[in-house]
């Protein structure tokens, strides 16, 4: 992936040096079973953290983000990286929400380590990426890319770029009024059921980071061989399925909340090549 020289997002605060407390990834590696627990508890790439981080962090209200942040080093490498990707994420949704007719509020992202607080509780590093509506804005510590390449057999920058793109697809769906009809849905239905609404939910994530991939390779040219398929073999390691096998051995798929890995590359690539937003209706699709 060619990225180098691309404009960077100025909508990345950098809260790395602000502290924050908490466990997390905080440098070290995590066994790869503490990893899959995790990942399977919250979900690599969190679902409905308005619940799930006010549990983490002890119950109660949910806390203030106001906390010391600033843009990242220019000589940050991985930052800049982040940070070119994000601003992808950004021309892409404007221009996609302008040719329908709206306008796009773009999301902040926020880098950190350990834990740093949000509109949704506290969060934590060993969550992996989330993205909170309660602010608008996608949490990030970058040593869960470490964890990616070492831990879960998912190398690859852009594999990477997947992870911004699909917490960027959770915005979307925030702006779009999606994530609320289904939040809408919790407490009124049975938890078999609101399993398969989040399957659905974070599918179409999946969905709309294949749709980013293609608008972006059309504005920039800027894929290279084997950088699609770095993001593929990254949503089939994180597939429900395969981190229930490596966690216990046993395959529940009633208590899904993120696809299987077949559903998750069949959705990224379904978006990636019709490069359309209607293409990514996980929740009117019979199957999945």
């Amino acid at each position: 992936m060619r990225w180098e020289g691309e404009r960077r997002s100025e909508n990345v605060e950098d809260r790395r040096g602000a502290g924050g407390g908490g466990f997390g990834l905080g440098g070290r590696s995590l066994g790869i079973g503490a990893v899959v627990l995790a990942l399977v508890g919250w979900g690599v790439f969190g679902i409905n953290p308005l619940t799930t981080l006010e549990l983490l962090s002890g119950g109660g209200a949910p806390q203030s983000a106001q906390v010391p942040a600033g843009q990242p080093p220019q000589d940050d490498r991985q930052a800049a990286f982040v940070s070119t990707v994000l601003a992808s994420t950004e021309d892409v949704w404007t221009d996609i929400f302008r040719k329908g007719g709206g306008q796009y509020p773009a999301p902040r992202l926020v880098l950190f380590r350990g834990a740093t607080p949000t509109a949704c509780g506290t969060g934590q590093s060993a969550m992996g990426p989330f993205y909170c509506p309660g602010d608008h804005k996608v949490y990030l510590d970058m040593d869960f890319f470490d964890t990616m390449a070492r831990q879960l057999g998912a190398p690859g920058v852009f594999a990477r770029a997947y992870v911004v793109a699909h917490e960027v697809g959770h915005h979307v769906q925030t702006v779009l009024g999606t994530s609320a009809k289904v939040d809408g849905m919790r407490g009124r239905i049975s938890e078999r059921e609101q399993n398969a609404l989040s399957v659905r939910l974070e599918l179409q994530a999946d969905c709309y980071a294949g749709v980013w991939a293609q608008h972006s390779q059309q504005a920039k040219g800027w894929l290279e061989q084997g950088d699609i398929a770095s993001a593929v073999n990254a949503a089939e390691q994180i597939g429900d399925d395969t981190l229930q096998r490596k966690s216990s051995g046993v395959v529940r798929p009633d208590a899904f909340t993120h696809g299987s890995s077949a559903q998750r590359v069949r959705w990224f690539t379904q978006g990636y090549q019709s490069g359309s937003v209607q293409s990514c209706d996980t929740f009117g699709a019979r199957t999945l």
